[in-house]
């Protein structure tokens, strides 16, 4: 029988990991560093839902080029070097567009090699494995979001307050992960096209929808549903902060969150290739539902703590099976343009998610914000349950 955990998919999910610790030093920290500069709670969303915009509109575009030339790993190197060099510039300045190009330059790392690295993944595993690749690989990659802040945790509590190091510092696992990417072999693709693609039809990518299956339109609709009320995650770390937590107990939260997420991922994955994989979705949606539900009347530090175990659940559930999901639900030639429609639309929505959300909490409050995301989650739920598309 074939292992289902090849060498590809092995180094993939260590380059994850590394390059997730180097992100991750940086993410838990980045509210308070971002206040420390001047940023105010909209910028902070403004800023993040940008960021997330810019991965998903090159995730889809870069996603289609991927598929047309028939190559993957050249833009998955080029994602991660992309990401790797602006990380330190966010340290190294402090005015707003400075940081909104830094920031923007590194989710743009992230846009350029996650369709094509996905695609690999779903083109190394068996159907019936698929949910457990994706969840080694979500494991290995949220392992290393758990060391991250670990190191800054670390580095904080015997240098309180001095955020712009860190910046520099996550450079250096980030360019072992890039250099670990040479190891793998480009294999030969089966498809050949003749498709053009150029800048002048950088969004070609949205025709996809047009052309996918009614399995992929129900699954994707739901998902880009979700996202719209899935704001950022940084306002989670904002809410233990506002419930008096200290930047140590924000961090460990976390820590603490990422090792739930790593720890049931995997699990998740292989649960969802027995139970279907819109059954796994549904059950994310009810700890997210949970969780937010929780967030909007938390009135302590340990109540967020706790809480944070819900969303760590629902994080390897829900992040593990989406990709896995839809990956299935389109030809094998397209999967990369298919993912990346997917990202473009979820991201779209996520600026959206994120900028409503800093201006609901300026004008009426962090509980409103989280019984928001939690009532939509809850319609999100109802349309899953009651569609009559399945897997």
């Amino acid at each position: 029988m074939k292992p289902y955990l090849t060498r590809i998919i092995v180094t993939l999910s260590v380059v994850s990991l590394l390059t997730d610790i180097s992100s991750e030093m940086l993410y838990p920290v980045m509210p308070a560093y971002l206040k420390s500069i001047g940023f105010t709670v909209l910028w902070i969303g403004l800023l993040e839902g940008f960021a997330e915009a810019v991965v998903g509109l090159t995730k889809g575009y870069f996603g289609k080029w991927s598929d047309v030339s028939g190559r993957r790993m050249p833009f998955v190197i080029i994602g991660y070097l992309f990401s790797t060099i602006s990380k330190p510039l966010i340290g190294l300045f402090t005015s707003i567009p400075v940081i909104f190009l830094a920031r923007s330059s590194d989710r743009l790392g992230k846009g350029i090699r996650t369709a094509a690295r996905d695609a690999v993944l779903a083109h190394e595993s068996e159907i019936a494995h698929r949910g457990k690749v994706f969840g080694f690989h979500r494991a290995a990659d949220t392992f290393g979001a758990a060391l991250g802040p670990l190191v800054a945790l670390v580095w904080l509590h015997y240098n309180p307050g001095e955020y712009r190091q860190l910046f520099i510092y996550a450079f250096f696992p980030a360019i072992v992960a890039v250099a670990l990417l040479f190891l793998i072999k480009e294999k030969k693709s089966e498809f050949v096209s003749t498709e053009k693609l150029s800048l002048r039809n950088v969004f070609s990518f949205f025709s996809y929808w047009k052309k996918s299956s009614p399995s992929y339109k129900h699954a994707a609709a739901g998902l880009i549903a979700f996202a719209l009320i899935n704001s950022s995650d940084v306002f989670l770390l904002l809410r233990a902060k506002d419930a008096g937590a200290t930047d140590e107990q924000v961090i460990l939260a976390y820590i603490f969150y990422n090792l739930v997420y790593a720890l049931f991922a995997f699990p998740a994955g292989a649960i969802a290739d027995k139970i279907g994989m819109k059954k796994s979705f549904m059950v994310g949606l009810i700890f997210f539902i949970g969780t937010y539900f929780g967030m909007a009347f938390a009135s302590s530090a340990w109540a967020v703590f706790t809480l944070f175990i819900f969303y760590g659940i629902y994080a390897a559930i829900a992040e593990t099976v989406s990709r896995a999901w839809l990956s299935g639900l389109c030809e094998k030639n397209e999967r990369a343009t298919a993912l990346g429609f997917y990202s473009g639309m979820s991201s779209l929505a996520a600026l959206a998610a994120s900028t409503v959300a800093g201006l609901l909490w300026l004008k009426a409050g962090a509980m409103v914000v989280f019984l928001f995301s939690a009532a939509g989650a809850g319609v999100v739920l109802i349309y899953f349950a009651t569609g009559r598309q399945k897997n």
